[in-house]
């Protein structure tokens, strides 16, 4: 079920939601559903619909059925977890996940629950992904899910930056099947420093973008790299934020 669906402005959201307030931050919840169904989550790393279950339903399940046993997934702006969790389930002890998040807040959360739910086939990256190596100003923005690279910010951290393709090359990771990108309008920098990859791998992509001129930037680009892009939701593609983009070979 999608709790997450029920709008928090009807009555009915009103009332699930209010005793969810009473459950301490620091409590270990069990997932109730999905393919995360059993696993450990701490409330106040996230919003409630994690442990629920039912967060980013549509998403998710997008995300669950294009992963295969076996298969190398790269979760860029991992946050607190939800997806390199769900991603360690379904690759299996054959598959490895690739978790870039460069908060640390986050970071801490995101370690906790993989030591949580005894994870060992995923590795963090303590790192922004953008075009190049190197570091950068990163804004922590007004919640932990909202942080991003910028020029300037009085909020701002310094953090470490790769480009995947530069981590390929050095054999530092493997080529992926699967990439998450999410990472708060840094989604056109991320997609140009893996420009190889797409190319030589042609890994399934699942991208949030942020802003008009990053996601105009973003589809452009994988579409002259014979990427076939489709909404997750059922918005037009130039509407969309949410877009699945699978490469067809040229």
């Amino acid at each position: 079920m999608n709790f997450s669906g029920v709008s928090d402005k009807s009555f009915i959201g009103k009332a699930l939601r209010y005793p969810l307030r009473l459950i301490p931050c620091d409590a270990q919840m069990i997932i109730l559903q999905g393919l995360l169904r059993g696993k450990r989550w701490i409330v106040g790393s996230s919003n409630h619909g994690c442990w629920l279950g039912s967060y980013e339903y549509s998403k998710q399940k997008a995300f669950s059925a294009a992963i295969k046993p076996g298969d190398v997934v790269y979760d860029l702006g991992a946050n607190v977890g939800f997806y390199s969790l769900l991603a360690s389930v379904i690759v299996g002890p054959e598959g490895h996940v690739f978790s870039f998040e460069p908060v640390p807040r986050n970071l801490t959360f995101l370690r906790k629950h993989l030591e949580l739910n005894r994870v060992i086939n995923c590795s963090v990256m303590e790192v922004a992904c953008s075009y190049s190596d190197g570091t950068a100003k990163f804004d922590l923005g007004p919640n932990s899910s909202m942080g991003h690279l910028t020029g300037d910010s009085q909020n701002a951290i310094i953090v470490r930056t790769i480009a995947l393709d530069s981590m390929i090359t050095s054999g530092l990771i493997s080529p992926p099947n699967v990439i998450k990108c999410d990472i708060e309008g840094g989604e056109y920098d991320a997609l140009r420093g893996a420009s190889e990859i797409l190319i030589k791998h042609s890994p399934t992509i699942f991208l949030a973008t942020h802003g008009r001129e990053v996601h105009e930037r973003c589809c452009t680009l994988l579409t002259e790299l014979h990427y076939q892009l489709t909404p997750i939701d059922d918005l037009p593609i130039n509407q969309t934020s949410e877009i699945l983009a699978t490469r067809q070979q040229p």
